[in-house]
C-alpha cells in the first residue's frame, strides 16, 4: 500500500496548481529542491512518474489519481477545521464545472442557498455538459452538472431535470431566409450560431429535423449573452433556453423555426464519494434549485408542446 505524507500530497498540488517546481516552492515557502524531492520521493512510492515536467507541469495518467486523492484531504482538512471552529483556518475551495447555460440560469440560484456563513470558496469552471466529466476524472473539480448519467469513477450521480431549449432566430432572419415558411432544403443553407465547437445543441437540432449533418455557415460566440444577442441580431440561427428567448417569442422579435417544438438536455450532479460537510451542502442546494427551476426528464428528447 502506498502511503504518502500530507507534505508530500500539499506540495503536488501546489506544483499543479501553480505549474512549475519554482512557483510551487514560493507559495509553500520551501526551497525548489525540496519541491524536486517530496515529488521524487512520491514517484518512488507509487513506483510510476507522477508529473510531465512540461510547461505547464501537468499530471500523467498515474499523477491524476494522486492529484484527486490530494484534492479530497484538502477538502476534508477544510470541512474538520470548519467543523472545530478553529480560527484562522484554512479556507476551502470548491471547484465545480457547470455548463454555461445552467451558469446563466439557474445554478447561481443554487449557490445562493447555501447558509453564508462558512469559510468555503467555490471556484466555477465552464464547461460543455457533454465534456465536464474528464475534469472530474483528472481530479481538477470536485462536482459536474453534466449530461452523463454513468457515474465517474468514485462520484455519485443524481439526475437534475432538463434543460428546455428552443430554436429561434430574429424576425428579419426568418423572413429573409424562409419568406414561404420553414423547408427542411432552405434550412440546410440558413446560417447558424454555435457557442463553441464543443457546442452539440444546434448539430442536434438539425440532425433530428433533416437526417443529415450540420454543413453550413457557422459562427461561433462562446457567450452566452452574446449568443443570444447574435440571434436577435440575425446572425444565424440557434437554439437558446427557454428563459432566454420567451420574452423575445412573445414580443415577436424572435421566431422558432418549428413553433411549439422543444429540445430537451437532461442534466446530472455527478460529485465525488467522500463525506464532505461543503459538499453535502452544495449538494443540497443544487438539487433543489434544479427542482423548482428544470423540467422533469432524463432522456434528450425532440418534442412538441401542445398549441
Amino acid at each position: 500500500m502506498v502511503a504518502f505524507q500530507t507534505e508530500q500530497l500539499r506540495t503536488l498540488l501546489a506544483v499543479l496548481e501553480h505549474g512549475t517546481f519554482d512557483a510551487a516552492a514560493s507559495a509553500l515557502h520551501v526551497t525548489a529542491s525540496a519541491v524536486s524531492q517530496r515529488i521524487k520521493a512520491m514517484e518512488q512510492a507509487a513506483g510510476q512518474v507522477l508529473l510531465q515536467r512540461s510547461t505547464p507541469i501537468a499530471a500523467t495518467a498515474a499523477g491524476t489519481v494522486v492529484h484527486r486523492l490530494a484534492r479530497q484531504l484538502r477538502q476534508l482538512e477544510a470541512d474538520a477545521a470548519a467543523d472545530l471552529g478553529l480560527a484562522g483556518a484554512a479556507q476551502g475551495t470548491l471547484a465545480v464545472v457547470v455548463n454555461a447555460d445552467s451558469l446563466a440560469t439557474w445554478f447561481m440560484d443554487a449557490l445562493a442557498l447555501i447558509p453564508p456563513q462558512g469559510s468555503v470558496a467555490y471556484e466555477i469552471v465552464r464547461e460543455d455538459e457533454h465534456h465536464s466529466v474528464a475534469l472530474l476524472r483528472s481530479g481538477e473539480v470536485m462536482a459536474a452538472v453534466t449530461a452523463t448519467a454513468l457515474p465517474v469513477q468514485g462520484c455519485t450521480v443524481v439526475p437534475l431535470g432538463a434543460m428546455e431549449y428552443r430554436a429561434v432566430a430574429s424576425a428579419g432572419f426568418m423572413a429573409r431566409w424562409f419568406p414561404q415558411g420553414f423547408s427542411a432544403e432552405v434550412f440546410a443553407a440558413a446560417p447558424a450560431v454555435q457557442f463553441d465547437r464543443n457546442d452539440t445543441l444546434q448539430n442536434n437540432f438539425f440532425s433530428a429535423v433533416t437526417g443529415t449533418e450540420l454543413r453550413g455557415i457557422q459562427h461561433f460566440i462562446p457567450d452566452t449573452i452574446q449568443f443570444a444577442e447574435a440571434v436577435k441580431l440575425g446572425l444565424g440561427w440557434g437554439l437558446m433556453p427557454e428563459a432566454h428567448c420567451s420574452d423575445g417569442l412573445k414580443s415577436g422579435e424572435l421566431l422558432a423555426l418549428l413553433p411549439g417544438h422543444v429540445s430537451d438536455v437532461p442534466l446530472y450532479w455527478q460529485r465525488w464519494k467522500i463525506q464532505s460537510t461543503a459538499l453535502d451542502q452544495l449538494t443540497t442546494a443544487v438539487t433543489s434549485a434544479a427542482a423548482r427551476m428544470l423540467a422533469p426528464g432524463n432522456t434528450p428528447t425532440h418534442r412538441r408542446t401542445p398549441a
